[in-house]
């Protein structure tokens, strides 16, 4: 069963701010509001993160980037997500695909989907045709709906690396 694909999920949650980017993808969004967090906050690449982890079985973005460590305050979550691919790959994992969803109230994020998209298509080393982002609005429901936080929820196939026999490690902590 070692070599069966699997599945990853991913979910996080940032309270919107004055005074801080609006990070999401790794592409900084204009705004008047950004994320609130230990890094830069990129509740995107958070919830692809923690999918990366959670389908090889490596546990989560807190347990490898936990907010307690300095070396992370302000850090671009891309670092974050290129550690999780390289992770996976050392276990015997690649991405398949993601597919990832933000949830905010504004600003619109059409304009920014293909540069979000190319972003994390270049992080995680993937063709931009297995990276898939949609936007919703919290429909003024909720934190998300009256600009409160940002939410993002990130699935992930991760496929068996050819050639490479599959190790299920257990992260820091876990073992």
């Amino acid at each position: 069963m070692n070599g069966v694909p699997r599945i990853g999920q991913g979910w996080d949650r940032h309270r919107l701010v004055p005074g801080r980017p609006l990070v999401l993808g790794g592409v900084a969004v204009p705004s008047d509001l950004g994320e609130d967090g230990h890094s830069d906050g990129d509740a995107l690449l958070h919830a692809i993160v923690d999918a990366v982890l959670g389908a090889c079985a490596l546990g989560d973005i807190g347990t490898h980037f936990p907010p307690s460590d300095p070396r992370w305050k302000d850090a671009p979550s891309r670092l974050f997500l290129e550690r999780a691919v390289a992770l996976a790959r050392e276990a015997g994992w690649a991405i398949g695909n993601l597919d990832a969803t933000v949830v905010l109230e504004s600003p619109r994020l059409g304009p920014h989907m293909a540069a979000m998209r190319a972003s994390i298509a270049e992080i995680a080393g993937l063709s931009v045709d297995r990276v898939s982002v949609k936007a919703k609005t919290g429909e003024r429901v909720d934190a998300t709906g009256r600009r409160e936080a940002v939410e993002a929820q990130a699935a992930v196939l991760m496929v068996p690396v050819p050639g490479r026999p599959v190790s299920l490690v257990s992260p820091p902590g876990m073992g």
